[in-house]
Parts: structure tokens; sequence; C-alpha cells
């Protein structure tokens, strides 16, 4: 598994710490934990396996998958205040209309892992609790090479299968 820890910088410089990320850092929350990735190969038929610690005090976090921060397929966005899991796309920088799924099993201070399958048409995620949450492909992304993850969500380990 993939092992990374914020302001991580690989070799070939494809980990990062984000800089111009405000829009997208105050929809997730807090700012622990705040990463990118940007060569993640992710086709129809993968799943992304994560694992990673919930701040205590976040108001929530997000994980993006796209082409860039101004081009995301997927935004996964639980959110503790409103107790809900936004789900969006980004095109152009322009945010579309978000789906919002209002089984919430995530917890502040835990340690949580779960599951992002890209198939060929949508997302599923399958949450902690066995729940799942789909949400279309809406621009047509054949492949995602970017992935972010911003707010209250200290990445443990990821690993794209």
């Amino acid at each position: 598994m993939n092992q990374l820890r914020p302001h991580h910088q690989d070799t070939q410089g494809t980990i990062k710490t984000p800089k111009a990320l405000k829009d997208q850092q105050d929809r997730a929350g807090s700012m622990a934990g705040n990463i990118e990735i940007l060569n993640l190969d992710m086709k129809p038929g993968s799943t992304l396996k994560v694992k990673g610690k919930i701040s205590a005090d976040t108001v929530g976090f997000s994980i993006n998958l796209g082409c860039s921060s101004k081009d995301l397929a997927f935004h996964f966005n639980p959110r503790f205040n409103e107790s809900v899991i936004v789900c969006n796309s980004k095109c152009s920088d322009v945010w579309q209309t978000e789906h919002r799924d209002h089984h919430l099993p995530f917890f502040r201070g835990c340690t949580v892992k779960f599951f992002i399958e890209m198939l060929s048409d949508k997302f599923r995620v399958k949450l902690p609790d066995g729940h799942e949450v789909y949400f279309p492909i809406r621009h047509g992304y054949c492949k995602i090479n970017y992935m972010s993850i911003l707010g209250g969500f200290k990445i443990i380990s990821f690993k794209l299968i």
C-alpha cells in the first residue's frame, strides 16, 4: 500500500502540498492532511482503497478525482456540520448540481476505511458500515489522473487496484 504523509513529495514530484486550493479547502473544512496526486491512472474497473483518520475538530473533508482541481469527475465531501455527504463534479472551475446523501457513517476523531470504485458510468463509494453512495460520471471521463484530499482527513494509506 502507498503510505503518504501530508507535505510529502516523492522523487518525481507527483505528490505535493496544495497551494491554490482555497475553494476546495473552504468546502472541505480544516487544513489537516491536504495532498494532491497528479498521476493516479484510475480507470473504469479500478477501486481506490482509502484509510485515514478524521480530525476531532473538523467540519468535513473531501476527496476529489478528475483531471485537475478545476475539472473534477467526483467530489466526495462528508460534512459533519450538516450531517450529510455531498457529491458533485466541477467543469472548467464551475461546480455542477450536487447530490446529497443524509447517511453519514463517519465520526470525528475516528480512523476509517472506505472504497471508491470507478465504473463505466458512475462512481460507487462503499462506506465503512456497508452503505453505498453512487454518483454519475457526468463529463465522459474514461481516466482519472488527479486526486486531492482536503480538510480534516489525515491519510494513512491508499491503494489503487
